[in-house]
């Protein structure tokens, strides 16, 4: 709420509503008057964040959609600017909790992983298609696993005999086919690829580039941009983004936060989820005459 800065008579909005918890926050600090877009893929989230947000009905619009075409909800939703935009990207622990999400390795459910549940190829799908060199590359690329390759040449050999069809059975075999040591690590053998491939499903750094773009063109003056990333490949897109701007454009743009903002020891300890969460903050400068307004 620091950064964000809500304040009455504001328009916001959350890209990744989830189940409400920053949007209550953002319609409480902004009373009596502030408006809030909430967007999210995820038809259950939509529904839950309705529920939780009920006693703020007049101030909020909820759109189950793609953060990547947050521009069109804008435009839909009020046609104004918005003052203050999130992003918190990833996976919510809500849905890492339902094993019929398929998005954790922990639980055996379907291998879906799709953040809308009724649209595009699932998890199996393409791990059971996908040539080998394909796999690997992705398990490389978006997970940043060492062992990608041995991964890869593991899920063909299997799926030769028979399908992968559940989270266990991708866990099973990632954890074999990786060396020993490996396997009593800090971090769960499977959780680079896991994460690979629920990106890959969702195209998730393809929709935060476009979100990204498309969150700058309806940010009005004095507004301000906060993404928060649990991911180095998505922490480096928006800091090469955010540096471009303010290299490019310097009398329009102000990167306020030099260095990403981290979790507190103390946050760490209560929600250990949050450990490689980093935010960072955006600024479209004011126009001449609303510094005043932009700081209230």
């Amino acid at each position: 709420m620091t950064w964000l800065r809500p304040r009455k008579q504001g328009c916001y909005v959350d890209c990744t509503i989830g189940m409400g918890g920053t949007a209550e926050q953002i319609l409480k600090v902004s009373a009596p008057d502030g408006m809030l877009i909430g967007i999210d893929r995820d038809p259950q989230a939509i529904a839950q964040a309705r529920t939780r947000l009920q006693p703020y009905k007049s101030r909020i619009q909820l759109f189950c959609e793609n953060f990547q075409h947050v521009k069109s909800v804008m435009n839909i939703a009020n046609g104004k600017r918005a003052d203050g935009i999130l992003f918190d990207l990833g996976v919510s622990s809500a849905q890492l909790n339902q094993p019929e999400r398929g998005l954790s390795f922990q639980q055996d459910g379907p291998l879906d992983m799709r953040m809308n549940p009724t649209h595009g190829q699932t998890a199996e799908d393409l791990v059971n298609a996908l040539p080998e060199t394909q796999l690997a590359r992705i398990i490389h690329e978006l997970g940043e696993e060492r062992y990608s390759r041995r991964i890869a040449r593991a899920i063909v050999r299997v799926r030769r005999q028979s399908p992968l069809r559940t989270t266990l059975d991708l866990s099973r075999v990632i954890r074999e086919s990786v060396p020993r040591s490996y396997r009593s690590g800090r971090l769960h053998p499977a959780t680079r690829t896991f994460q690979a491939f629920r990106m890959v499903v969702n195209d998730e750094l393809g929709s935060l580039k476009t979100g990204l773009d498309e969150a700058l063109d309806v940010l009005a003056p004095g507004g301000r941009l906060c993404v928060i990333s649990f991911h180095s490949l998505e922490d480096r897109a928006v800091k090469q983004m955010f540096r471009r701007l303010a290299h490019e454009a310097p009398d329009q743009w102000t990167i306020l936060t030099k260095k990403p903002v981290s979790p507190s020891l103390q946050e760490r300890r209560a929600n250990s989820r949050s450990r490689s969460a980093k935010l960072r903050v955006l600024e479209r400068k004011p126009v001449c005459g609303d510094e005043q307004r932009g700081h209230a």
